[in-house]
Protein backbone atom coordinates (compact mmCIF):
# COMPACT_ATOMS: atom_id res chain seq x y z
CA UNK A 1 0.00 0.00 0.00
CA UNK A 2 1.59 3.52 -0.89
CA UNK A 3 2.36 5.81 1.70
CA UNK A 4 -0.59 8.72 1.99
CA UNK A 5 0.77 12.45 1.98
CA UNK A 6 -0.92 14.28 4.80
CA UNK A 7 1.47 17.47 4.10
CA UNK A 8 -0.45 18.64 1.58
CA UNK A 9 -3.52 19.84 4.15
CA UNK A 10 -2.87 21.83 6.93
CA UNK A 11 -0.92 21.47 9.41
CA UNK A 12 -3.67 21.52 12.25
CA UNK A 13 -5.75 18.88 10.37
CA UNK A 14 -3.37 16.42 9.18
CA UNK A 15 -3.37 14.12 12.75
CA UNK A 16 -7.79 14.52 12.63
CA UNK A 17 -7.57 13.35 8.93
CA UNK A 18 -4.75 10.81 9.31
CA UNK A 19 -6.54 9.20 12.00
CA UNK A 20 -10.00 9.02 10.33
CA UNK A 21 -8.12 7.37 7.16
CA UNK A 22 -5.95 4.98 9.31
CA UNK A 23 -8.24 4.15 12.43
CA UNK A 24 -11.75 5.29 11.11
CA UNK A 25 -11.95 7.45 13.87
CA UNK A 26 -14.99 9.94 12.93
CA UNK A 27 -13.78 13.73 12.64
CA UNK A 28 -14.97 17.32 13.13
CA UNK A 29 -18.24 18.63 11.15
CA UNK A 30 -15.93 20.07 8.17
CA UNK A 31 -13.38 17.08 7.60
CA UNK A 32 -16.69 15.16 7.96
CA UNK A 33 -18.19 17.05 4.99
CA UNK A 34 -14.89 16.84 2.71
CA UNK A 35 -14.91 13.12 2.85
CA UNK A 36 -18.58 12.90 2.49
CA UNK A 37 -18.02 15.14 -0.80
CA UNK A 38 -20.34 17.56 0.38
CA UNK A 39 -18.79 20.97 -1.07
CA UNK A 40 -21.48 23.18 0.39
CA UNK A 41 -21.23 21.85 3.36
CA UNK A 42 -17.70 21.91 4.07
CA UNK A 43 -17.68 25.05 2.44
CA UNK A 44 -19.79 25.97 5.65
CA UNK A 45 -18.04 24.81 8.10
CA UNK A 46 -14.48 25.70 6.91
CA UNK A 47 -12.65 27.94 8.86
CA UNK A 48 -10.49 31.24 6.51
CA UNK A 49 -8.04 29.18 6.10
CA UNK A 50 -9.62 25.87 5.23
CA UNK A 51 -11.58 27.60 2.51
CA UNK A 52 -8.54 28.50 1.04
CA UNK A 53 -6.84 24.88 0.91
CA UNK A 54 -10.20 23.80 -1.01
CA UNK A 55 -8.70 22.79 -3.52
CA UNK A 56 -5.85 20.89 -1.75
CA UNK A 57 -8.54 18.79 0.12
CA UNK A 58 -9.81 17.74 -3.34
CA UNK A 59 -6.28 17.09 -4.74
CA UNK A 60 -5.28 15.12 -1.62
CA UNK A 61 -8.57 13.01 -1.79
CA UNK A 62 -8.19 12.48 -5.72
CA UNK A 63 -4.18 11.88 -5.32
CA UNK A 64 -3.85 10.79 -1.74
CA UNK A 65 -6.93 9.53 0.54
CA UNK A 66 -7.90 5.93 -0.58
CA UNK A 67 -11.39 5.77 -2.66
CA UNK A 68 -12.77 3.93 -0.27
CA UNK A 69 -12.75 6.11 2.29
CA UNK A 70 -14.92 9.35 0.37
CA UNK A 71 -17.60 10.31 -1.95
CA UNK A 72 -20.70 9.81 0.59
CA UNK A 73 -22.29 9.95 3.83
CA UNK A 74 -22.61 6.16 3.22
CA UNK A 75 -19.15 5.58 2.49
CA UNK A 76 -18.04 8.00 5.70
CA UNK A 77 -20.14 5.74 7.88
CA UNK A 78 -18.52 2.22 6.39
CA UNK A 79 -15.38 3.68 6.32
CA UNK A 80 -15.77 4.10 10.22
CA UNK A 81 -17.99 1.11 11.02
CA UNK A 82 -15.12 -1.06 9.49
CA UNK A 83 -12.41 0.87 11.99
CA UNK A 84 -10.44 2.28 8.82
CA UNK A 85 -7.40 1.35 7.15
CA UNK A 86 -6.87 -1.00 10.47
CA UNK A 87 -10.16 -2.95 9.51
CA UNK A 88 -9.72 -3.15 6.01
CA UNK A 89 -6.35 -4.70 6.72
CA UNK A 90 -6.90 -7.13 9.58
Amino acid sequence: MKQINYNILPDYMRNEAKRYIEEGIPCGDFLTAVFENNLVEAFGKADDTNQMFMFEYAKFLYNEAPRSCWGSKETVDKWISNGGLKGVSA
